[in-house]
């Protein structure tokens, strides 16, 4: 093959629909627009929600509660789950990650005290219960608090 035989792949490149430039084009006079309206005219854009002077649905709805965009979300971790790691580990988001029980860290992880642990795991996490807090210890395991992110 020689550089002058080089050729795009089939379908690679695309001759763009040149608009308004005749009737026999397929999209000529109007280009496409229709006849008339906001959006048949030059510079026309219409806002997210704009349902043209009708009261829009996100203010038709009824609102309730309070939404606090700065609560912390924690990935939560019960004690039963973390039997499936051997003794002695030491248990930190990122083994939980690689084990598969947390997919998503997002603002720290918290440790449930679901269920009975029988391994003598190092718990570290940024958050516990205190039943969570007990069985660790009780099954002679410590757990520890670390920061937040």
């Amino acid at each position: 093959m020689q550089l002058h035989e080089l050729k795009p792949a089939e379908g690679a490149r695309k001759v763009r629909n040149r608009v308004g430039r005749g009737l026999g084009s397929g999209n000529g006079k109007t280009s496409g627009r229709g006849m008339k309206g906001q959006k048949s005219r030059s510079g026309a854009s219409i806002r997210t929600g704009f349902e043209g002077g009708q009261m829009p649905l996100y203010r038709r709805l009824p609102k309730r509660g309070f939404n606090n965009i700065w609560a912390k979300a924690y990935a939560e971790v019960n004690v039963e789950s973390l039997n499936r790691f051997e003794d002695g580990t030491v248990v930190d988001p990122v083994a939980l990650v690689e084990s598969g029980l947390v997919k998503n860290v997002r603002d720290g992880i918290r440790i449930l005290g679901k269920g009975d642990i029988t391994k003598k795991l190092t718990v570290r996490a940024n958050g516990f219960t205190k039943s969570a807090e007990e069985k660790i210890a009780a099954a002679g395991g410590t757990a520890e608090k670390i920061e937040v992110r």
